[in-house]
């Protein structure tokens, strides 16, 4: 009997490592939040150290092939752990520092905060096939590999992925400078209490999404559609606190210390409290660019854990 070799531990870290940031991206992509892609590329290591590289003619392939399996096998314990969790539920925001450095973890590829909202309705295969084409450009006959299915299969479920996605989200992106503007204006309409800009700047159909986790509030159990309904909600963020002078920008935020930063790509606000992250607020414009048609409110510490206030 021939003698199973013993990985090269060394060799194996430096593969994974150099690999990790691409296995980060795949899986948050999948999932949505990073203490579940934290826990699924762990998982991932612990596989790849027992096997090792050795006879391998394709790590990169091979580990993204044991994330991505690792990553649908989690989603059966994020569904479990959804259906008691407290309001709405949004994906845990990538929030870059205020210099323009990153996190670690930011230096990957990763959808806007409202299109990982689009990819929670598909099926965790659709995600999965939707995010390695889509947004890592692998072929149908790599992700057949990946999944251990058929091309014929995986393009199947990519048109079905597409199509889904596209009819739930315009294929339009407003231009970054675009998206700056609008922010600025919406935070000065909205912490400023000046009601009749914010009615200006919200679309008549905008919704609301308030990601509290029942440890914040004000925030809403299940989205709020309207404008009307959207302002009055908002007006309780304003509220918040006792006043403490101007964040950013100019805008009278009670309470509350603002900073423009990039979430997930785009720019986006973040408030503190006491030096404490209290909430990421990212827009969603409409295809003009001129109106917000979504705002998307994460508020639930235990989302902001990695979001850190930038020494003055």
């Amino acid at each position: 009997m021939s003698e199973i070799p013993v990985p090269d531990a060394e060799t194996a870290t430096g593969v994974f490592v150099e690999h990790r940031e691409l296995l980060f991206g795949v899986v948050y992509n999948m999932l949505g939040s990073v203490a579940d892609t934290e826990d699924v590329l762990q998982d991932t290591w612990l596989s790849w150290s027992r096997r090792g590289p050795g006879g391998i003619e394709n790590p990169r392939a091979y580990l993204v092939r044991i994330a991505v399996n690792h990553a649908l096998q989690r989603r059966a314990v994020i569904s479990r752990r959804r259906e008691t969790y407290v309001g709405p539920w949004l994906p845990e925001p990538l929030v870059a520092d205020e210099d323009g450095a990153d996190d670690p973890t930011l230096h990957t590829e990763s959808v806007s905060l409202a299109m990982l909202v689009v990819l929670e309705s598909l099926s965790p295969l659709e995600r999965a096939v939707f995010v390695l084409h889509e947004v890592f450009g692998y072929a149908h006959t790599e992700i057949a590999e990946i999944l251990d299915r058929t091309p014929a299969a995986v393009r199947q479920v990519a048109h079905r992925a597409r199509a889904h996605v596209h009819a739930r989200r315009p294929l339009y992106e407003a231009h970054p400078r675009v998206r700056r503007e609008a922010t600025e204006r919406f935070v000065r309409a909205a912490l400023g209490g000046d009601l009749a800009e914010l009615m200006e700047i919200l679309a008549p159909d905008v919704t609301v999404w308030t990601d509290g986790g029942g440890n914040r509030k004000p925030s809403a159990l299940r989205p709020v559609h309207g404008r009307d309904k959207a302002v009055r909600l908002l007006t309780g963020y304003a509220k918040r606190g006792a006043g403490q002078g101007a964040g950013q920008g100019g805008a009278q935020a009670p309470g509350l210390e603002l900073h423009y930063r990039r979430v997930n790509g785009d720019d986006a606000v973040v408030l503190f409290q006491d030096d404490e992250p209290y909430a990421v607020i990212v827009l969603d414009l409409t295809p003009a660019g001129d109106r917000v048609a979504a705002l998307f409110v994460v508020s639930n510490p235990d989302k902001l854990t990695h979001v850190q206030k930038e020494e003055s």
